[in-house]
């Protein structure tokens, strides 16, 4: 397990629970890749915009992780979904949003031992 890896991206939900921009386009690379089924976009202005139209708190569920892959379940007060992030350096590189923790984690080729305790 990396600790590292997982705190960033708890860090992250942080930021973006309480709308915090500023931290989180500092724990995200330059060159973010943001995106879900609809598309991607790159870049901190790509973030920030898409940070914008998150309204309320995210609650954190289950976590995998593994070789600088993060699988996150997150509870939105709309229903759950669940992100993958690809963290380098302390710095999330991308994150895309699935519409549940199954497809999240068939995209990452992830199983359940790949649960974080």
């Amino acid at each position: 397990m990396s600790t590292s890896e997982i705190a960033t991206v708890l860090a992250w939900h942080d930021a973006l629970s309480t709308a915090d921009l500023d931290t989180l386009v500092s724990l995200s690379s330059d060159d973010i890749e943001i995106g879900d089924a609809a598309g991607a976009a790159q870049g901190h202005a790509a973030l920030r915009e898409w940070a914008q139209r998150v309204t309320g708190p995210v609650e954190v569920g289950d976590i995998y992780y593994r070789d600088g892959v993060v699988v996150v379940e997150e509870r939105f007060a709309s229903g759950t979904t669940a992100s993958a992030f690809r963290v380098v350096h302390d710095h999330i590189t991308s994150a895309f949003r699935h519409d549940d923790l199954a497809a999240a984690l068939a995209a990452t080729d992830m199983a359940d031992e790949d649960l974080q305790a």
